[in-house]
């Protein structure tokens, strides 16, 4: 009775600790939102802010213009008292005033306006830091929600047998969360951000079309068209990171001459592909390691070492697959171990699945050289 007891009062514990961090994961989500509403209505502001301190500079700028020239209108009439009436000094000098009087506001206003330009610029830096501490806390209470949910449970049965496997479980889901943390970021800065201007753009057009500025509207037109082509460009990017449809419909070669060919287009970087052997479909599990193992190295060379071209050469034996991914960048130290290189650790653990063996050789200024065997396997 006493152990029924104490195992039910266990069960009550954790379930009060998932609660708990099931509600601070909560509050923390909508104060990410709060605070992303903010920043979202902020950058408005601040684009209004910075066109109207570009109106108030122009006509500050128009009033000085005309001031001068007021001026040299009053010294002219100040000094012919043959040809000006006291009234016309008097109007001169009174217009003068004015003048001055009306660029001194402008420049006021032209400076409150910088000062709030630069608050809601510093409100800005601090509302990213927010969201992404947000975003990072999240991700965290995710891994350990989803710890708790699944295996805490069972940790009296498993703690001596498979403290490894719980370990390395813990890892996929955290490297899962901050993948679907990478993913959402991406959606709400690309496509996301690319709908909203669409949108605001449509309702400009709208007013152009009103004010009868055809021209106008055909301009504001033919952004809003490139706005949606790299919306699309984007969305599509995003779906084949996640996983390429033509690795399905038309395999591993076609599959890599495309999303190079969209590399080049994108990065406009020079990357040669070569393929030798005989083209033809690979057991699924094969083409998918290939295709991410060959996506991960260029990546990785684009993104880290500023190369001016990257070669990638696959090649198809009867019984092995050679592929080798080659750059001119800056290169790096393979002895010197990163604890976030966590692509190339999963590049390894790919190879290893496939039975295969991988070698990274790398110099500084250099380049970099990453050569890929495995046994292959036909369709």
């Amino acid at each position: 009775m006493l152990i029924k007891n104490s195992e039910k009062a266990i069960d009550q514990v954790i379930d009060e600790m998932i609660r708990v961090v099931k509600s601070s994961k909560n509050e923390i989500f909508n104060i990410s939102e709060q605070a992303r509403h903010e920043y979202d209505t902020l950058k408005k502001e601040l684009e209004e802010t910075k066109r109207l301190i570009i109106e108030y500079i122009e006509e500050g700028d128009r009033l000085e213009i005309d001031m001068r020239a007021s001026r040299k209108r009053l010294a002219e009439v100040s000094k012919d008292f043959v040809r000006y009436t006291e009234n016309d000094i008097h109007q001169a000098y009174k217009e003068t005033h004015q003048l001055q009087a009306q660029m001194t506001v402008y420049r006021e206003k032209e400076a409150d306006l910088r000062k709030k330009r630069d608050d809601i610029e510093r409100r800005l830096v601090n509302l990213y830091d927010t969201i992404n501490k947000a975003e990072e806390i999240t991700s965290k209470i995710s891994v350990v929600e989803q710890y708790l949910a699944d295996d805490f449970f069972q940790v009296n049965e498993l703690i001596e047998t498979a403290k490894e496997k719980q370990a390395f479980g813990l890892k996929i889901i955290e490297a899962q969360e901050e993948e679907r943390r990478r993913l959402s970021r991406e959606i709400h800065d690309g496509p996301a951000q690319m709908l909203a201007n669409i949108l605001l753009r449509s309702e400009i057009i709208e007013r152009v079309l009103h004010d009868d500025s055809v021209k106008a509207a055909i301009d504001e037109l033919q952004s809003v068209r490139k706005m949606i082509r790299s919306s699309l460009y984007e969305v599509r990017k995003i779906i084949y990171d996640l996983r390429p449809m033509a690795l399905d419909d038309l395999g591993l070669i076609p599959t890599i001459r495309k999303y190079i060919a969209n590399l080049i287009d994108f990065h406009q970087i020079d990357i040669d592909f070569v393929f030798l052997g005989e083209e033809k479909r690979l057991n699924d599990k094969y083409e998918v390691a290939l295709f991410r193992l060959m996506q991960e190295s260029v990546q990785n060379a684009i993104k880290h070492a500023n190369p001016t071209l990257i070669q990638v050469k696959l090649q198809i034996q009867k019984k092995n697959i050679i592929m080798i991914i080659k750059d001119n960048g800056k290169g790096f130290d393979v002895n010197i171990k990163n604890e976030n290189s966590f692509g190339l650790v999963g590049m390894r653990e790919r190879v290893d699945m496939l039975g295969g063996e991988i070698d990274i050789s790398s110099k500084q200024n250099e380049g970099t050289t990453v050569i890929i065997r495995v046994p292959g396997a036909a369709e």
